[in-house]
């Protein structure tokens, strides 16, 4: 049977927020160090941050990184990351049982920023740290006044406030992995003091409350709703964290994304209950600040030195699997742009991250860089409801899940949309029938396919099988579009609406 795509361009969920196209960057494994950082490499630039990194990163449009952590995060002294380098002490990461010889800190991570034009999503430690602390690196980061903080920023060569509006209240302070761990009470407050200073000193600011680590953790839903009983009049977003493995079950694999769905909107039902609950004034919105697939290291067991400076930890090999998983995420953000507003792919170089580094050699792209940097060059603008009538199959992840995963654009000039489609069949390739109520000469503008020979095939340094390479044979007439998708394929289709304009989508 046909796959059957209907959307009306005027049936809309909301704007996307731009900011569901950001990253992480954590002082874990390689990500810092011999990843965006490494003087002395070929290609590193004056400040030691390699430009052959900073080549692959450009092209994402990343629209912000989140930093330091992570688990790194809950241990972190931000003042050992400032002033003259040779000062600096080396600390023990307990987090990673690594070395942390503090070369980047608070300034040179925020000027790379600058430079490569990406905002920042700074962290506040709150296992060891304090409120104070907490108030003292906003001080230096956005402070203005002629106050001890902002002037140690001046003394140490910035002049300028770098006025960072996102602000992270600790991490994953609900998992006994992590230092300081908190139960929901103890986080509640110490998060709502946190934020209710933080937004004394910067009333600019935007703040993110750690929701729970993962849905499966056993306090799920009952952390949430005491961790905004809190704290809800001071922030603006609750945390999602969610990583997906492949357990050999590869159907099941693939439907992953349904879970997460469920995940956003039971999380967001939870913050309206906290608005209702306590008369509020403002929407509590989501963050799902870490998101990916991560399993191939767990499953190999390498357990590197410890306490070593870049130690070198989970760094995984993606294969085209887990690139479809990576899209079939990034089409639940887009279909939930109602309530998440900011999402960052989990990490950025190295760790868990579409892009590899060999220390003082090449840097290179894995399979699930592809549907992010498509997903965030032509996924700008309003998320359209879609009704699809597709074949669906059972699985050990759940009943009825669709063969065909998809979600649709309208652009920002709204004279086009695109949309995208995974096919989960692991040998049909899918018919698609779709139509655009409304219009009549619909046209197709381009048509990007990620596919391989093999589910487990994957990109290296050497080879890359997995590539985005551009179809044709999509057929249209009037406001319908007919197209068959391969099997277990991650696809791009961006159409022209001749009718609204002549101007075509950017």
């Amino acid at each position: 049977m046909n796959v059957l795509i209907s959307i009306d361009p005027d049936k809309r969920v909301s704007k996307i927020d731009e900011r569901i196209y950001s990253s992480f960057i954590e002082h874990m494994g390689r990500a810092v160090y011999t990843g965006v950082y490494e003087p002395g490499h070929p290609l590193a630039d004056k400040h030691g941050f390699r430009g052959d990194v900073e080549a692959l990163i450009r092209p994402l449009e990343l629209s912000s990184i989140r930093y330091p952590g992570g688990n790194f995060l809950s241990g972190y002294r931000w003042l050992d990351g400032v002033g003259p380098k040779k000062s600096r002490p080396v600390r023990p990461d307990l987090a990673w049982s690594a070395l942390e010889p503090n070369q980047v800190g608070v300034d040179e991570f925020l000027q790379w920023c600058e430079r490569i034009g990406v905002s920042a999503m700074l962290g506040v430690n709150l296992g060891t740290g304090t409120p104070q602390s907490a108030c003292d690196l906003l001080e230096y980061v956005n402070g203005s006044l002629p106050t001890a903080f902002a002037d140690l920023r001046r003394q140490n060569g910035r002049t300028a406030p770098y006025g960072v509006k996102l602000w992270c209240l600790g991490n994953e302070m609900d998992g006994p992995w992590q230092i300081c761990a908190k139960t929901a009470e103890e986080y509640g407050r110490i998060a709502c003091e946190t934020a209710k200073m933080m937004k004394w000193l910067d009333p600019s600011i935007e703040l993110v409350a750690c929701g729970s680590s993962s849905r499966s953790i056993p306090t799920f839903g009952a952390w949430e709703r005491t961790v905004l009983k809190h704290c809800y009049p001071y922030v603006d977003y609750l945390s999602l964290h969610q990583y997906y493995q492949n357990d050999g079950d590869l159907p099941s694999f693939l439907a992953r994304s349904d879970e997460m769905d469920g995940f956003i909107r039971e999380v967001a039902e939870i913050c309206r209950e906290a608005k209702a609950g306590q008369n509020g004034d403002h929407d509590i919105y989501l963050s799902f600040d870490e998101w990916n697939v991560w399993y191939h290291f767990q499953k190999e067991c390498a357990e590197p030195p410890k306490w070593t400076v870049a130690r070198p930890i989970e760094e995984e090999t993606y294969d085209l699997a887990d690139a479809l998983v990576v899209g079939c995420m990034l089409n639940t953000l887009i279909r939930n742009a109602d309530t998440v507003k900011i999402a960052c792919l989990a990490q950025l170089v190295n760790v868990i991250a579409p892009i590899m580094t060999e220390p003082g050699g090449r840097a290179w792209v894995q399979t699930v860089y592809y549907p992010f940097l498509y997903a965030s060059r032509y996924g700008r603008g309003t998320s359209l409801r879609v009704c699809t009538e597709s074949p669906v199959y059972d699985c050990d992840a759940g009943k009825g899940i669709p063969l065909v995963d998809c979600a649709a654009v309208l652009s920002e000039d709204e004279t086009g949309a695109t949309l995208f489609l995974v096919n989960r069949s692991l040998t049909d390739a899918q018919p698609c029938r779709l139509t655009f109520a409304g219009e009549t000469d619909l046209r197709v503008d381009d048509w990007v396919s990620l596919r391989a020979q093999a589910a487990d095939a994957v990109d290296t340094a050497d080879e890359t099988p997995v590539r985005p390479e551009t179809v044709s044979g999509a057929a249209t007439s009037g406001g319908e579009a007919d197209f068959t998708i391969p099997p277990l394929s991650w696809n791009m289709l961006r159409f022209v609406f001749p009718s609204r304009g002549k101007k075509r989508p950017s």
